[in-house]
């Protein structure tokens, strides 16, 4: 019996060792095919993130642009404190850092930026408020 269980073993041999190729060449082929496919999903979700921050950030620095034009042609136009918020606003929209996305500040950042935002239009008594990108442009952003 012994000598039975021993060509029965060998007979089976080739088949277990096929299934685990198969097995192993099918996971390498999907490991390989989902990292290439996650690298260009992750290229489009970054390059649509990159261009809504970019936005709101460009949304923040026209209306600096504006107060700043306004103080430039009368300092008088806004009182110390408003300008002095404008100077804040403007360092910390400046200080947003747009080389370096992966830094753990980031959040922080836009959070202080948008803070700031507020106490300037609700000093100003202005009802300014970002609401997104308009709807043509998020359309083009998702034909991206």
């Amino acid at each position: 019996m012994d000598q039975q269980a021993k060509i029965d073993a060998d007979f089976l041999e080739p088949t277990v060792l096929l299934d685990e190729t198969h097995y192993q060449e099918g996971y390498i082929n999907g490991y390989n095919d989902g990292l290439a496919s996650g690298k260009e999903e992750g290229r489009q979700v970054g390059l649509k993130m990159g261009f809504q921050v970019g936005e709101e950030l460009g949304f923040f620095q026209g209306c600096l642009d504006v107060w700043t034009s306004a103080i430039l042609i009368d300092q008088n136009a806004f009182t110390a404190r408003v300008r002095k918020n404008i100077e804040q606003l403007a360092a910390l929209v400046g200080s947003y850092p747009l080389s370096d996305p992966e830094n753990e500040q980031i959040q922080d950042v836009m959070e202080k930026i948008r803070l700031k935002f507020r106490v300037n239009t609700a000093s100003l008594g202005a009802k300014l408020e970002y609401e997104g990108h308009p709807k043509s442009s998020k359309q083009d952003a998702e034909d991206l």
